[in-house]
């Protein structure tokens, strides 16, 4: 089979996904990008607030295509960021079987989806929810709009609960829906020899943290839509004896470091590159993503901190709260935007090492089916059975 992927631009989480694809037997695969994004150079992330350029390789193991984009203000952040008049043109070049496209949202994915539907069996991948859906008449009226749009799907791949839920609302049945688990490349993240945990001991104590302190974890973007001001409002009404750590900058940096800066029990990181990543989140012994949304349609970090062996604490609107939180297991969901939630959350968590060090074993267990390898292997069984 030949199957071409519509892509925007290299993304971290994207890439070991297309280098296993590319090893898969049967398979001929190439990616289209609409962009270059930070793959082969730095790049301005509004969301970081500032120049980004990843330090994992990106453009390895699969064979590519940059096409030529013609924006005016080319990026992900609009609608217009990605016009590639040649896209379709060389995606029918190729020949492919079938075509895999990531997201609607700019005018050539759109367009693509409009010229190859009933030429090429279209496949789409998203991870749109419905949580931050309020009211009824935009909703209705923005379903209405994208019932339209995936008119020219074939087959559907949603991430998850939330993700099916949409792709349901939005037409696509059982006949048209094929489950493909939003995933990480867990191996690497793991921890057999026990250097990463030695690395993360030396850096907490460099920080001054107690070893018998427990510590709370946010790792990302610095900004309203991940509620960073609502975990340091929680961890402020607790008693002594944790520490809060904060890895990641963006526009609310300097107002947190303001409000934290009588505290000692509140540390900033600033930003931390990929292959930094498997000790920053061995910092924390609980890992807290607090996001209010919008826009929180899965939480990637909530896989690479389970897949580190770590409890997670997320809010109702985190997309993968409902395949990846266990409830009391392997942690706790909290009402999004509320402080005294989050705090009942964090508190549940003091004087309980023994059970913090559980419920990690068991986030490393439930990630273990949320792979790079199974992900794979989901698509091409979609592929198998539709063509």
């Amino acid at each position: 089979m030949r199957l071409a992927v519509v892509s925007t631009h290299p993304i971290q989480y994207y890439a070991p996904l297309f280098r296993q694809l590319a090893k898969w037997k049967g398979l001929d695969l190439h990616v289209f990008f609409g962009w270059s994004g930070a793959a082969a150079s730095s790049a301005h992330d509004p969301g970081f607030g500032q120049d980004v350029e990843w330090d994992i390789p990106l453009l390895e193991g699969y064979e590519y295509t940059f096409v030529t984009n013609v924006s005016s203000d080319p990026g992900t952040h609009h609608f217009r960021g990605l016009i590639n008049p040649e896209l379709v043109p060389s995606v029918e070049a190729w020949k492919p079987d079938a075509v895999l496209v990531y997201g609607w949202a700019y005018q050539s994915h759109l367009r693509t989806l409009w010229s190859l539907s009933g030429r090429v069996p279209v496949f789409f991948r998203g991870d749109s929810t419905l949580l931050d859906e309020r009211g009824w008449a935009r909703p209705l009226l923005r379903r209405l709009v994208l019932r339209t749009v995936y008119r020219y799907v074939d087959v559907a791949l949603p991430v998850g609960t939330n993700n099916e839920a949409y792709f349901r609302v939005h037409g696509f049945d059982d006949d048209t829906l094929h489950w493909v688990p939003h995933s990480i490349e867990n191996c690497r993240f793991e921890d057999d020899t026990g250097e990463l945990e030695a690395e993360a001991l030396e850096w907490r104590q460099e920080l001054g943290i107690d070893d018998n302190a427990v510590v709370f974890l946010f790792a990302g973007k610095l900004g309203a839509k991940k509620a960073p001001d609502v975990l340091l409002d929680a961890h402020q009404q607790l008693d002594g004896g944790h520490h809060l750590v904060f890895a990641g900058s963006g526009p609310l940096e300097d107002e947190l470091r303001e409000r934290a800066s009588r505290d000692d029990h509140v540390h900033f990181l600033g930003f931390q590159n990929q292959s930094r990543m498997p000790t920053v989140y061995r910092l924390g012994d609980v890992f807290v993503l607090p996001s209010r949304g919008p826009g929180e349609t899965w939480g990637l970090a909530v896989n690479e901190a389970m897949a580190c062996g770590r409890p997670v604490i997320v809010s109702d609107r985190v997309g993968c709260a409902p395949d990846l939180v266990d409830d009391g297991r392997n942690g706790y969901v909290c009402e999004a935007g509320s402080t005294d939630s989050l705090a009942q959350m964090l508190q549940a968590c003091l004087g309980v090492a023994e059970r913090l060090e559980e419920m990690g074993q068991t986030s490393r267990t439930m990630i273990e089916d949320w792979s790079i390898p199974v992900e794979a292997r989901r698509i091409v069984g979609a592929l198998d059975e539709y063509l």
